[in-house]
């Protein structure tokens, strides 16, 4: 590893506490794209994996899930998306392949349809002005807690048929797991809780279906058979998470921008129609998810690296979209970016489910809070410590209102 940069942990919580380590990762892009990264303490399973860095390479491997798969492959018996090996993470969409993971995929595409996603444009925008109206005017105010958290939290409960009341003790769970010292993306202790919530609301829902996609996929059926318990809680763990939490580090993510840069905040108030490509350039800095695990079905070649049967192959999304081979200025935010071929919602099989979703969350957003402030100052700010879940765990702001 040359002097120039000093090698990172990217299996360690530690090394994302004071913010993404974009100076390693660029110099990984530039001298060393598929990078061979070599157990430390923190890595689970205890054995070393690949990086891959840049923008080309990240899109080939998540567009080839024959030769990078997400479940068991290459003669190792379990997989998963995360560095660390999952048992049965074949019963979970993000974690098969093939015929299985497209009936599973349908089961959840019937409640995500474009439609179905615009029908809560407006749950969104009341949640979100009530929101607002909820923030202090004149005092400093955590937006994390006040807001980013709040919305999608409150959505993901809506579009679950997750009880409201219970969304302040499910959401505290997620904060604490993720921000928990563990080799797992979430502790165990937490996500324990989250499985037990899940199993009892699962019984809920067989009982008495509601207009909700959890009641769906409930009494949906695959090959003539009701899904197994194993399956369905794959589907909270995936869809409750995901829901929750990415969105938030998104939202967060883009009023740190825009109090960093007050000059493209003023540009999208001035020209509300940018409003969908700053919708983009926030997912393509924010990358809340930012990295994905594969396996290697067989033995195969990534910019002239040799990777072997059952090795862990990680795509890096959020290094791949600062690749300045894939984009101009990649670290300049820019609401006008256009094009904009972010993998911040991945690629292939396995794009993000919710995307349509969080799109829209995104705008209403942004459309709402450019009606409210003329700009942000930051007081405080401390990052998630994680390093798959990655974004602000508190972004204390003053605001100031809207002339």
């Amino acid at each position: 590893m040359c002097a120039a940069a000093a090698p990172v942990d990217l299996s360690s919580p530690e090394s994302f506490q004071r913010g993404f380590p974009h100076e390693f990762l660029a110099w990984l892009r530039a001298n060393a794209p598929v990078w061979w990264h070599e157990p430390t303490r923190a890595t689970p399973d205890g054995e070393g994996f690949w990086v891959v860095s840049r923008h080309a390479d990240v899109v080939a491997v998540m567009k080839d899930p024959e030769t990078f798969a997400s479940g068991p492959a290459g003669g190792r018996p379990h997989g998963g998306t995360a560095i660390g090996d999952m048992k049965n993470s074949e019963t979970m969409i993000n974690g098969s392949d093939g015929a299985r993971h497209r009936a599973l995929r349908g089961i959840v595409n019937k409640g995500f349809t474009p439609r179905a996603i615009e029908a809560l444009e407006p749950e969104i925008r009341a949640r979100s002005v009530a929101l607002f109206e909820g923030c202090p005017a004149a005092a400093a105010f955590d937006f994390v807690e006040r807001f980013a958290r709040e919305l999608p939290l409150q959505m993901i409960c809506s579009v679950l048929g997750v009880p409201q009341r219970d969304r302040v003790e499910l959401g505290d769970w997620m904060d604490q797991g993720i921000a928990a010292p563990s080799r797992a993306i979430i502790a165990p202790e937490f996500l324990h809780k989250l499985r037990d919530y899940a199993v009892r609301l699962i019984e809920a829902k067989r009982a008495r279906p509601a207009d909700d996609i959890l009641s769906v996929i409930v009494h949906a059926e695959v090959d003539g058979a009701r899904l197994a318990d194993r399956e369905l809680l794959g589907f909270f763990e995936l869809l409750f998470p995901a829901g929750a939490e990415t969105t938030r580090s998104a939202i967060a993510g883009a009023l740190l921008a825009f109090a960093e840069r007050p000059d493209q905040y003023e540009l999208l108030r001035r020209s509300p129609a940018l409003v969908d490509s700053a919708v983009e350039e926030i997912v393509r800095w924010t990358t809340p998810s930012v990295y994905k695990r594969r396996t290697a079905t067989r033995r195969c070649e990534i910019a002239d690296q040799q990777i072997e049967p059952g090795q862990k192959v990680t795509v890096w999304e959020m290094s791949a979209n600062r690749d300045e081979r894939a984009f101009e200025r990649p670290f300049d935010f820019d609401v006008r970016r256009s094009p904009n071929k972010h993998v911040g919602f991945g690629v292939g099989v396995h794009f993000c489910l919710g995307a349509t979703l969080a799109r829209l969350e995104l705008r209403v957003f942004l459309e709402e809070i450019a009606k409210r402030y003329r700009g942000f100052e930051i007081v405080d700010l401390e990052w998630m410590p994680n390093a798959r879940l990655f974004g602000l765990r508190r972004l204390v702001v003053r605001t100031a209102a809207a002339n």
